[in-house]
């Protein structure tokens, strides 16, 4: 196998085939790594901005003087994880990921950031389904049940209308936000990622159970179609 390009892991899962790639950009002379889902790209680590914007733009609006613990929803790479850990108010995180292959990537040091995430004392991973989670009364974490937070960070489907699983559905109805907004402390804030533009809807779903609403984008270079993308972050506040 060329050093160009390698497979590192081929799991089955409950939603199908997931398989870890790394490959070498002959342009930048850095290695991308890549995760699939079946012959669908999930992310890739060549397009950070807007995981990583999803964890200061989600903090930034978190005015408790306490300090300060997270839920993320979805490891993946572990972009949102590891910028959540570089604010010093952060006192604990709670990452939750239904993929087991996923946290045992991070925790084998197959992908780069898992030394430094599994390295943490403020970290801890969850394996279990965030919607699932989030729709019970326990909430996210098991040693605490009801535990609230002050922010809770997703990042697990395309969008708000474009699922990884149709029974994700629910969560981004009425009545599954009330849900999730009653695990946040008072002032807390839900952070949401999505490969597309702002939805106008969603947004104002969001307005309807939250304090406050608003859709944030990142724009940046996408050098492989040669213009620029544009993704979104929703911020609402309980």
């Amino acid at each position: 196998m060329s050093r160009l390009f390698e497979e590192l892991d081929y799991r089955k899962t409950p939603i199908g085939d997931l398989s870890l790639r790394r490959r070498r950009d002959l342009a930048t002379e850095v290695d991308i790594y890549e995760i699939k889902l079946g012959d669908e790209f999930l992310m890739t680590s060549q397009f950070t901005a807007s995981e990583i914007a999803l964890a200061r733009l989600g903090l930034a609006e978190v005015e408790s003087s306490d300090p300060v613990d997270v839920v993320v929803g979805g490891l993946g790479l572990g972009y949102t994880a590891q910028e959540v850990l570089q604010n010093d108010r952060v006192a604990s995180l709670t990452v939750v990921d239904a993929l087991e292959a996923v946290i045992d990537w991070h925790r084998c040091h197959l992908l780069p950031l898992g030394p430094s995430l599994t390295a943490s004392p403020r970290c801890k991973f969850v394996h279990g389904d965030f919607f699932k989670l989030s729709a019970t009364p326990a909430g996210f974490d098991p040693a605490q049940p009801g535990r609230r937070f002050h922010a809770i960070l997703v990042d697990i489907d395309h969008s708000p209308g474009v699922l990884l699983d149709a029974a994700n559905a629910e969560f981004y109805q009425p009545e599954g936000l009330r849900q999730l907004a009653a695990h946040l402390h008072p002032g807390g804030v839900f952070g949401l990622w999505s490969n597309e533009r702002p939805d106008d809807d969603f947004t104002s779903r969001l307005a309807g159970i939250f304090e406050s609403a608003r859709a944030e984008t990142v724009t940046f270079a996408n050098p492989l179609q040669g213009n620029e993308f544009t993704q979104t972050v929703y911020l609402a506040k309980a």
